[in-house]
């Protein structure tokens, strides 16, 4: 079977998008395995995480973002601003402002005039006592998917392994994103990310927001917008008084195929990455 395939990304982090409204690619089948197999930067395209656009009752699109891995995510910031300019580049909608279902609930987002799409990211659920995991102190936070952001004063540890430990480790029974934060200015924080499912990653949207939300909480940052950098560039974050965040951040479309391989290789296996077996966010 031939697939037609849309890459973008946010700030480097990368989705294959396929057109599934008529349900012909998950009436055919296993998405899991489909996932697994585009998503392959050996034996794939390459990407973070496989996204299908599909008809929905409750809202204009609805939003189906599976990881790397095979895992389900519930939701992504870089992800749905890809999927709403894409719906849009596609001549799917006339609309610029849109409401998509995911996983989180219906998330509404916005087309900017500068090319920047704006997301309503919701409502955060937070605990403001935070959580202490292999010594370190957590704030958790969640934006439809778990994080577990931490305040550094530097980046000379290998937080890679760390973060790898804390995502699995047993006191997050469905695992979790995990943030590492250096605060440069009330207004301004350096973050790096472990993401459920992928491990290092270039960019994260909901733990952008949970980041901003955790500095407010634990009075390291304002409420007001605040800029997050991120290996793959900056997002804009903000926490209004109504308890919404607000995402906005870039999008690229990198370029547009067909997929010719089916989601098993000729022994009849699904294609592996050789990565964790975990959940993204």
């Amino acid at each position: 079977m031939k697939y037609t395939f849309t890459k973008m990304h946010g700030l480097g982090n990368s989705f294959i998008l396929m057109d599934d409204r008529d349900d012909r690619i998950s009436g055919r089948l296993k998405i899991s395995d489909l996932a697994v197999a585009v998503c392959s930067r050996e034996f794939g395209i390459g990407a973070d995480g496989l996204i299908l656009i599909r008809e929905s009752s409750t809202a204009d699109f609805q939003m189906v973002i599976v990881n790397e891995d095979g895992s389900t995510a519930e939701m992504c910031g870089n992800g749905i601003r890809c999927f709403a300019r894409f719906v849009v580049e596609e001549g799917l909608t006339d609309k610029t402002g849109l409401s998509i279902e995911t996983g989180a609930g219906i998330i509404g987002t916005e087309l900017l005039d500068d090319g920047l799409v704006r997301v309503d990211m919701g409502e955060p659920v937070h605990d403001r006592t935070g959580i202490t995991v292999r010594s370190r102190r957590f704030t958790t936070v969640s934006m439809g998917n778990p994080h577990a952001v931490a305040f550094v004063e530097d980046y000379d540890f290998d937080w890679r392994a760390e973060g790898s430990a804390v995502e699995t480790d047993e006191v997050f029974p469905d695992k979790t994103n995990v943030e590492y934060v250096k605060v440069i200015g009330p207004a301004e924080a350096d973050m790096k990310v472990w993401e459920r499912g992928c491990g290092e990653t270039m960019a994260c949207g909901t733990g952008a927001c949970a980041v901003a939300v955790a500095g407010a909480i634990d009075g390291k940052l304002d409420r007001v917008p605040v800029t997050i950098h991120l290996p793959g560039g900056d997002l804009l974050i903000h926490w209004n008084e109504d308890n919404r965040v607000m995402m906005t951040g870039p999008v690229v479309r990198v370029c547009d195929g067909t997929f010719f391989r089916s989601a098993r290789t000729e022994k009849g296996r699904p294609i592996r990455t050789g990565r964790r077996q975990s959940r993204k966010g």
